[in-house]
């Protein structure tokens, strides 16, 4: 089922998800499943499953030169949505990115998943290479997230590459996008951010999940400003809550966000971690029931595949 069928059938009443990355090369899916099954008693009618691009590594050799080496420290997103969906009968949603792809490669991983029963996707850019000050597509590949939907878009309409295709099938995926509450650390501004969200909207996106954030004002106000520019579409909350001290220089560096003062100083002024992981619970439970409380239709949690801090929340919400 799609997402946006999901959201129109709770007529209202808040849905669960959450937000799983694979496991690093070697790990088996066993490990997935060990962070999905204590969340499985709050129904989430979806999950969503991280992509993550090749790196670039260099291995000195013998002779004392640099060999450049392409390596996939987190295979295995397909695999893991077909696992989850035979598993637990939940629609499964792999992140799509244009980093890394050519759009050849694009239009065959969406054919594998069609092929699969997956009919809801994440189209994102993707950040850049470790390496690179920017983000640089694959040649022959797509450059922006809102280019990456218009080729979904055109498959669910039967248009594939190859235009000599003869009686070529339409897909069927709800296409979400992602959206910067606090802008996208690249954008000069966040009305100019929401202009290209709109574009993403206009080429075919179904609903936007929005990076994690831990002002609920901040969300309230760029639902508002969504509202205004013309988007209609569901916007669903990204939640995460903080666990570690490290996480103060981490998570604004990392993700060009703000965290709240009171938030700043409670995590400040915590003994050790275990203190802070209860003072990140306590701070996502008030977000949460804020957000309930304002009919929002859908709480979206960052997992990363840690399910005890998230479990803990959704306890006290769903």
């Amino acid at each position: 089922m799609k997402v946006t069928q999901h959201i129109e059938n709770a007529q209202g009443k808040p849905l669960f998800s959450f937000e799983i990355l694979p496991p690093l090369k070697g790990q088996n899916i066993q490990f997935i499943y060990d962070g999905i099954d204590p969340l499985m008693e709050f129904k989430p009618p979806f999950i969503d499953v991280t992509y993550h691009r090749e790196e670039y590594e260099f291995k000195e050799l013998p002779s004392g030169l640099l060999q450049k080496k392409i390596v996939k420290k987190r295979p295995g997103t397909v695999g893991i949505c077909a696992g989850i969906q035979n598993k637990y009968s939940v629609d499964a949603i792999p992140h799509i990115l244009c980093g890394g792809f050519t759009k050849e490669d694009t239009e065959n991983l969406l054919i594998d998943l069609d092929f699969l029963g997956i009919n809801n996707v994440v189209a994102l850019r993707g950040d850049a290479l470790k390496n690179e000050t920017y983000f640089k597509p694959e040649k022959e590949g797509n450059e922006y997230a809102s280019e990456l939907v218009t080729q979904i878009n055109n498959l669910n309409k039967g248009i594939y590459l190859d235009e000599d295709l003869q009686n070529s099938a339409c897909t069927n995926f709800c296409i979400g996008v992602a959206g910067y509450p606090e802008k996208h650390m690249e954008a000069p501004s966040l009305d100019s951010d929401i202009h290209f969200l709109k574009e993403k909207i206009r080429n075919g996106a179904d609903y936007i999940i929005t990076q994690m954030f831990f002002d609920n004002k901040k969300f309230f106000d760029f639902v508002d400003k969504c509202r205004t520019a013309g988007i209609t579409v569901p916007i669903i909350p990204g939640l995460k809550p903080i666990a570690t001290k490290k996480q103060l220089n981490l998570i604004p560096h990392r993700f060009s966000l703000e965290l709240p003062d009171d938030l700043i100083m409670a995590v400040v002024k915590a003994k050790d971690n275990d203190h802070v992981k209860q003072i990140g619970i306590e701070w996502c439970i008030e977000q949460s029931k804020e957000l309930v409380a304002a009919g929002i239709p859908v709480l979206h949690y960052y997992s990363m595949g840690k399910a005890e801090n998230i479990k803990a929340i959704a306890k006290e919400i769903f």
